[in-house]
């Protein structure tokens, strides 16, 4: 066969893989490969694409900036195009890239700065009179996502400049420390929730969040390193010079940043970083090598997707072998069992590891795993151990199954069709009860300052607690002889448990932990029953009347409350004077049933404050426009949402209009 013929269509299967890929990794914020398995198939495009340049397409992945503006944000059109860099895998690579440099400005070779590539999510920052008042995503490259109100829960983002300066615009890197990204994995797999898969994926996460509370909540962090425009007094003419610059207003730059007079300095520089990298409270992925001139920069210029001036280098992951040991199963709190590798100690990215989950049945049946076998194991993201493949079967010859029942209790175990997931059939499984009573205690739950992971272990350890209603038996004397707890610290915890059974019922309905029900899931079912005896007397098709309810939450809702140890929980929980009975005063419901879209800025209201008003009157708002919609709420550079509310005849409305109908 045609050997063009073949590399179109595999330039094609690589397009559509890429561009699938891509989607998961920057828009949905959860990637399924790995970056450099990623690179490799963008490489071999590249390579088809260089052979055959008629193959390259308008929309091929090798043209374009990887993400796009989500409709859940207003747009906001970047004036200073935000780039993506080339990627290099190799010093010849780099070394090919300072030739090419060199060959352009007809000289020698050009002086260098040498930086770290943190690992997070590119945003822009805008500065009037010293003030921020606009921050937004990198998106395509040209469009972002106005994402401003959760930008300023960032701590380390400065509200007002050292400088009045009229008007700037900077870039930079938001990023999660490591340190909060393994609590926060840690507490995901606690309450048996996917975890996010690397430092990068959790700060996106969590900057595309609605509510810009959860944003907070993340401790998110940021590196400036670039000034994208500036109106006023500025005469930096080299990279370093504006780094520094930066600083001097207020800004977190990047943490180290090395001039190199040369590539090979440069290498040398990149060398060192790779050598330090996993001594970083943060991520990097790479170092980043920029022409240090910016008069040098304009003469280079830019392709359609990268500068010329600078290039990305990318560590490549590592790889060990070892042998696994043992298989261990983990009990959660929803009673999911988890298989755990055990395995000979290996350094791995900088730490001994020798441990890494196997997550289910279909992972281990899929990957072929026996108890015994020689197995390659890395660090998702460099931080998340996991295994990536069988290299031979040395042990064991009969592949590993989860046994069917829970090694933690004796029970027998289940899975549910259509679930990966294997449970244990006891709500009393003492491995169960751990894992309930610190969600119970949580601050989304019942919120018992005081009541954290390691208090918790100890009461259960010291058997003074052996079910969540036990919390509310317990005196200060008890608590006052545990380790490194004193009669003062005793009768605080007591006080905040006194205080939670006042608690809204929402609380209480999260603290339950029930299947496919969160946060918001128990407020919607506080305020739509009232109280907890109209919950349990509720059918299937009086919970599914819920806006957001589908059928698995509904049957999830009706069968935790049909179970006769919930009934003795309840009973004993309401003779302790635990609220039963929802807070929230009834109000106005007079957008009930009514659907907002917001799009535009706003002459005084942020887009949260709309939102709550909306919500406060029994409203929905809603990311995209639809038939369903009833409003189009609308500010100034309202985008592709009023074009579109225009043409379905869907009602427009301004702020003025808006507050009128609240009054």
């Amino acid at each position: 066969m045609d050997e063009k013929f073949e590399a179109e269509k595999r330039a094609e299967y690589l397009r559509k893989t890429l561009q699938y890929h891509s989607d998961r990794y920057y828009n949905n914020d959860n990637p399924e490969i790995e970056d450099y398995e990623y690179d490799a198939l963008s490489n071999e495009l590249k390579a088809i694409e260089a052979k055959y340049p008629d193959l390259i397409t308008a929309d091929s992945p090798t043209q374009k900036v990887g993400g796009s503006a989500a409709t859940k944000f207003s747009p906001v059109p970047h004036t200073v195009r935000m780039e993506s860099l080339q990627d290099a895998f190799s010093f010849e690579e780099l070394d090919d890239f300072g030739k090419r440099t060199s060959a352009a400005l007809k000289t020698s070779g050009a002086a260098y700065v040498v930086e770290p590539k943190i690992d997070g999510l590119s945003v822009s920052l805008e500065y009037v009179n010293g003030e921020f008042t606009r921050g937004s995503t990198r998106g395509d490259g040209d469009v972002g996502e106005d994402i401003t109100e959760n930008l300023k829960t960032i701590k380390s983002i400065p509200q007002t400049l050292t400088e009045k300066v009229p008007f700037i615009e900077v870039r930079g890197e938001v990023y999660m420390p490591r340190e909060v990204f393994l609590r926060l994995v840690e507490k995901q797999e606690l309450n048996d929730e996917k975890p996010f898969k690397n430092p990068r994926n959790a700060a996106a996460g969590s900057l595309r969040q609605k509510d810009a509370k959860i944003t907070a909540e993340r401790n998110l962090d940021i590196f400036v390193f670039n000034v994208q425009q500036i109106d006023g007094d500025y005469d930096a003419t080299e990279h370093k010079d504006s780094l520094d610059y930066l600083k001097e207003l207020g800004f977190k730059t990047v943490p180290f940043y090395t001039p190199c007079e040369s590539i090979k300095e440069a290498e040398a520089e990149i060398t060192r970083i790779g050598e330090a990298r996993y001594t970083l409270p943060f991520d990097i992925d790479g170092a980043v090598i920029k022409v240090n001139d910016f008069n040098l920069r304009e003469e280079l210029g830019s392709t359609s997707k990268f500068p010329k001036w600078a290039i990305a280098y990318k560590y490549p992951p590592e790889e060990k072998e070892t042998v696994i040991n043992n298989i261990a199963i983990q009990v959660g709190r929803t009673g999911v069992l988890t298989p755990v590798a055990e395995f000979e100690p290996v350094l791995v990215a900088g730490s001994v590891i020798a441990r890494a989950t196997l997550h289910n049945q279909d992972f281990i049946t899929e990957k072929d795993i026996h108890i015994g076998d020689r197995i390659k194991i890395r660090k998702a993201g460099d931080i998340i151990p996991e295994v990536v493949s069988v290299v031979e079967h040395t042990g064991v010859t009969e592949p590993y199954y989860i046994p069917n029942i829970c090694p933690s209790c004796g029970a027998e175990v289940y899975r549910e069709e259509g679930e990966a997931a294997i449970r244990c059939t006891n709500p009393e499984c003492p491995a169960q009860l751990l894992r309930n009573l610190i969600h119970f205690c949580s601050k989304p739950a019942m919120d018992i300052d005081g009541l954290g992971e390691s208090v918790v272990m100890m009461l259960v350890n010291e058997g003074l607690v052996h079910n969540i209603a036990d919390i509310y038996d317990l005196r200060s004397i008890d608590i006052a002889g545990l380790d490194r707890m004193g009669m003062k610290s005793a009768e605080n915890l007591i006080s905040a448990i006194e205080k939670s059974k006042s608690n809204d019922l929402s609380k209480l309905i999260s603290a339950f932990g029930i299947r496919h029900v969160g946060e918001k899931a128990a407020k919607l079912l506080s305020e739509h029953f009232g109280t907890i005896d109209a919950m349990m007397s509720a059918s299937i098709i009086d919970v599914l009347e819920i806006e957001g309810f589908g059928r698995i939450m509904a049957e999830s809702v009706v069968e935790f409350f049909t179970k006769g140890e919930t009934l003795d929980l309840i009973n004993r929980l309401r003779e302790k004077g635990v609220n039963m009975a929802s807070t929230k005063e009834k109000i106005d419901d007079r957008f009930a049933g009514q659907t907002f879209v917001l799009t535009g800025t706003l002459p005084t209201l942020t887009r949260s404050e709309a939102t709550a008003i909306i919500e406060q009157y029994g409203g929905k708002a809603s990311g995209s426009v639809s038939k369903k919609t009833t409003y189009v709420l609308a500010g100034e550079e309202a985008g592709s949402k009023l074009t579109k509310a225009n043409e379905l005849g869907i009602k427009v409305i301004d702020e003025a209009e808006f507050l009128e109908m609240t009054k």
